[in-house]
């Protein structure tokens, strides 16, 4: 795999080859694999990923309602949902489809899990977004930190895959580490670690690719 000192150079290069932008832009990874049947599920990643940096805008939504709702507030979630909310929702599939776009990590105690199946599986489930069911008693605060410095991949059937590993505004060697976390982590599941990985570009939103493996 490729070394922390490549890596920087490769991100400094991708954000200093980017147009100037009156915005902060996202710095993301594509990933190529090869070698591999993505038609087999065994071979399809999903994974959550810790991050040793974590950036601005992972939204989170917490389903449910009592002391849930109080620890979410506390932890500063960005969205709440309570049952009858969950219910409405389904009857409103444009509503709860750009729901299920904006936020990343979906919390739901599990007394409210089979709400969530019924009205909202179908525009949670095929994004990958069905939530984390949360026990009675559980202390969601921890959950949510840890969260906000995760990112998810999930192949599906494809070779090729993108996520997010910082921004614009935050210091080269801290993408980096971001970009190594992913790596190591996609490389360790993939059957042939290394082997599976035919590319690695990195870019910024509006900025042109580098290529890093």
């Amino acid at each position: 795999m490729v070394d922390r000192s490549s890596i920087k150079e490769a991100v400094q290069s991708a954000i200093e080859q980017a147009p100037p932008r009156k915005f902060r832009e996202s710095v993301d990874i594509t990933i190529n694999l090869r070698n591999i049947d993505m038609a087999q599920p065994k071979n399809r990643i999903d994974e959550t990923i810790l991050l040793p940096n974590g950036f601005n805008d992972i939204k989170i939504a917490v389903l449910g309602k009592g002391d849930i709702t109080t620890q979410a507030k506390e932890a500063g979630v960005d969205l709440i949902i309570g049952p009858d909310e969950i219910e409405r929702l389904g009857g409103e599939p444009r509503e709860a489809r750009k729901m299920a776009n904006e936020y990343r990590f979906f919390l739901a105690e599990t007394a409210v899990m089979p709400l969530v199946g019924r009205y909202l599986g179908v525009r949670l489930g095929p994004r990958g977004r069905m939530p984390m069911p949360i026990p009675p008693g559980a202390d969601i605060r921890p959950i949510v930190q840890r969260l906000r410095k995760s990112v998810k991949i999930r192949t599906k059937d494809k070779k090729t895959f993108h996520t997010k590993v910082g921004e614009t505004d935050m210091a080269p060697e801290q993408i980096a580490e971001n970009v190594d976390a992913v790596l190591h982590k996609v490389e360790g599941v993939l059957e042939g670690g290394t082997m599976n990985i035919r590319s690695v570009y990195v870019k910024t939103t509006m900025g042109p690719a580098v290529r890093l493996i």
